[in-house]
Parts: C-alpha cells; structure tokens; sequence
C-alpha cells in the first residue's frame, strides 16, 4: 500500500531551501510518496506561517499529523537529532581518523610498508597540523575559550593568539623532519604547558568547560581528548630531542 506524506518547502528562484530537499529525500527513503508543494515567493511563505502558526519551513504532514519540519520528521522515524550545544566528539574522530589515515598512507608511499616509526610521527605531526588548523579559522573565538582554562594565557593574554601558530609551526617541522632544534622545545613547551593547565582545570578543580583544542566554537568537553593532545606533543618533542642526538 502506498503511502503518502505532505510536503511544503521553499523553492524560490534565488534560494532552495536545503532542509526541504533533505525532508524529501528522507520521506522518500522511507518509501512514501512526496506530495510536494513549493512556496514560490517570500508573500507565500510568510501567508503560509502565519496560516498554519509555524515559524520555519519546510514542514510535513503524513496522514492527518503534522510531524513539523527536518528535525521533527527525523524524530518521528526514530533518528538522532543534535540539539544545540550538545557535546559532540566528532571532530576529534573525524581530524584523528584521517590524520592516522594519512600516515599510513605516506609510509606505504615512502616506505613500502604501512606500519613503521615514521608513519607514527607523522601522525602525530598531521594530527597536530589539522588541530592547528582548526584553531587558525577563527583565532579570536579560540583565544577566548582558551583563557578559561590555560594557566599561561591567563598571565599573558597574547599567548591564547600565539599558540595555534606556533602549533602549526611544530607540526609542519615535524612532518618535514627538519629545524628539530626548533620544533622539539617548541612542542615541549607549549605540550608541557597545555597537559599541566587542563590536568588542573579537570582533575583537581573538577571544571566543566568546552576544549579549545579543536577552535573556539566546539562543543568538545575539556578532558581525556585535550590532554592527550598535549601529552603528543610532548612526548614528540622529547623523542625529536632524542633523535637529534642520536
């Protein structure tokens, strides 16, 4: 028996609403058929709102129920739907996923073999450069949510503005195995720094707050991931020593 859900999305001559693809597109995996109107114009849309007393579109009906835009027909089939704010890991998954990804990649490419000791600094290296990356697309917004919980930043401001620069800097050196000299105090100092003030913001003052380790707009708690990047970091700056004086 076929069945049929109501479909009101804007489809303007400047805009096509996204969600309203999206809701068409997950009603029709669901095997309904998409009876599909289109507010053509803002008049219509507005007309539309103030009729039906809704404050977005798209919206949807099956049967006689109006189940309300995107995110209340993925609630109506029994998906997840992200609220605003929710903690969310995926970034970290996704940058650490690929960064190990990548690695291993270039040690078969180099090397010829997938799982070698360069393909761990370079990991590591490429973990701490997408890290950096993150930080550098709104440097401000990190530097903010940075001082909640960095102890040097807190006595020197600036230092929130310095740090993804200088953790990009020690990446890329670390990546190209080049200027060690430079890149191992470097990591040393501001992994050492940044392993001590989350270990004090979540483990002795038990704070809850969001990690700028992956920019200034994530929802990631600060804890187990934001530490375990500064312990990577100074773990390599020690073993870029180590390998300087062999």
């Amino acid at each position: 028996m076929s069945r049929t859900a109501t479909l009101y999305r804007m489809v303007m001559e400047d805009h096509i609403c996204p969600y309203g693809l999206k809701a068409k597109h997950l009603l029709e995996s669901k095997g309904y058929t998409v009876d599909d109107h289109h507010l053509e114009t803002r008049e219509e849309t507005d007309a539309f709102k103030e009729k039906h007393d809704v404050e977005t579109t798209p919206q949807i009906w099956i049967g006689e129920e109006r189940v309300g835009g995107y995110d209340g027909l993925r609630e109506h089939f029994g998906e997840d739907v992200k609220q605003e704010g929710e903690t969310s890991y995926q970034p970290v998954i996704a940058i650490f996923s690929v960064a190990a990804l990548m690695a291993l990649g270039l040690s078969y490419a180099t090397l010829g073999s997938v799982v070698t000791v360069r393909s761990l600094e370079w990991f590591v290296a490429i973990s701490v450069c997408f890290l950096a990356v993150q930080k550098l697309q709104d440097v401000e917004s990190f530097s903010t949510m940075f001082l909640n919980y960095d102890l040097l930043a807190q006595k020197w401001v600036p230092y929130g503005r310095v740090y993804p620069f200088a953790e990009a800097l020690g990446g890329i050196l670390m990546l190209a195995g080049a200027l060690l000299w430079l890149a191992a105090p470097v990591m040393l100092f501001i992994g050492t720094v940044g392993a001590v003030s989350v270990f004090k913001a979540v483990y002795i003052d038990r704070r809850e707050i969001k990690c700028a380790c992956v920019g200034g707009n994530s929802n990631v708690p600060l804890g187990f991931v934001s530490l375990t990047e500064n312990l990577f970091m100074v773990a390599m700056g020690i073993w870029m020593i180590v390998k300087s004086a062999i």
